[in-house]
């Protein structure tokens, strides 16, 4: 059994040489590319992508990633196409075929029934001289030199390039479009990821203490106000305008630098310029503020006016992570 140093040595080296694979593939992004991200952009129907073994199982993950971020796609397995599928392609759809050797049996079957369709095909292949390169209408190289598998046989490197050509495409498409993170939330509505997405500040809104004082009031108002509210701070308001807010660790340093309070007032104690936040801001991003800042609560306005105080117990009743 090897040791610990060689099984070390051996995942290094993996990853090192598909690297290496990766950024001989940034240098082949062209104008071919840029041609086949405008014809999907263009596309009315849909981008069907077919595949077979392991670059099946790729296409039906780069399918995914185009679904999700506002690209329509479905995803054939090469083998139900020629059983009958290809009647779920029309002729208003692109096909996508994914092949590391270009050559398949399938694939020779089905193009020429693509080819009657009058349908575009984009060759995405590790082999620019194959059938299905010659054979297709747009052609993305994910040629490599060699495997990452010792024996230069289990799809390693091969898999890796159709992938990441396939994240190109997706992401490309995705400006293209100018998807939007709301546009992303509204496909991603459960989970941790739609929790992220979706939640903004307004939805606690009936839930948000309101505890506020003014500038000249005393410390035992003060007090009286932020434990009554049970939110650990509070507001200071001249008139209606926020000025300041006054949290638990600002009256424990008061009270430590303090031999008599009597006579301190809401202005003595309070932290100017506070974190202020809209009702609109995501729940996920007002986390972020508070992480950023070392904080645990943050003030929230509605047009500007005061609503209330979220705290960081708040946010994270809602399992983000």
């Amino acid at each position: 059994m090897k040791n610990k140093i060689e099984i070390l040595q051996i995942g290094k080296n993996l990853i090192r040489e598909q690297a290496d694979a990766l950024k001989i593939l940034s240098e082949r992004i062209d104008d071919n590319f840029i041609n086949v991200v405008e014809l999907i952009a263009q596309c009315s129907g849909r981008l069907i992508i077919l595949g077979l073994g392991k670059s099946g199982i790729i296409g039906r993950k780069i399918s995914g990633t185009l679904n999700s971020t506002g690209t329509v796609s479905s995803f054939i397995h090469a083998s139900d196409a020629i059983h009958g599928d290809v009647g779920n392609i029309n002729n208003f759809d692109i096909v996508m075929c994914i092949s590391k050797s270009g050559n398949t049996d399938e694939l020779k079957m089905i193009i020429p029934t693509l080819k009657k369709m009058k349908i575009k095909i984009i060759a995405m292949t590790g082999s620019v001289n194959s059938y299905l390169a010659k054979n297709s209408d747009y052609l993305l190289d994910v040629s490599i030199e060699k495997e990452a598998c010792p024996n230069n046989l289990a799809p390693t490197t091969s898999t890796t390039m159709q992938l990441v050509m396939g994240d190109a495409l997706s992401m490309s498409l995705l400006k293209l479009k100018n998807f939007s993170k709301k546009d992303f939330a509204k496909l991603h509505p459960g989970g941790v990821l739609g929790r992220k997405l979706s939640l903004r500040v307004s939805d606690l809104y009936k839930q948000l203490p309101t505890p506020h004082v003014t500038l000249e009031d005393n410390i035992s108002q003060v007090i009286m106000e932020i434990s009554s509210k049970r939110v650990g701070s509070s507001v200071v308001k001249d008139n209606k305008k926020i000025v300041g807010i006054i949290t638990d660790g600002d009256l424990r340093r008061m009270l430590e630098n303090n031999d008599s309070f009597n006579n301190i007032r809401a202005k003595d104690c309070m932290t100017h310029n506070p974190k202020i936040i809209d009702e609109d801001m995501l729940l996920f991003e007002a986390f972020n503020i508070m992480k950023v800042n070392n904080i645990s609560q943050l003030i929230v306005t509605k047009q500007n006016q005061y609503i209330g105080i979220i705290h960081l117990h708040d946010i994270l009743k809602h399992n983000f992570f």
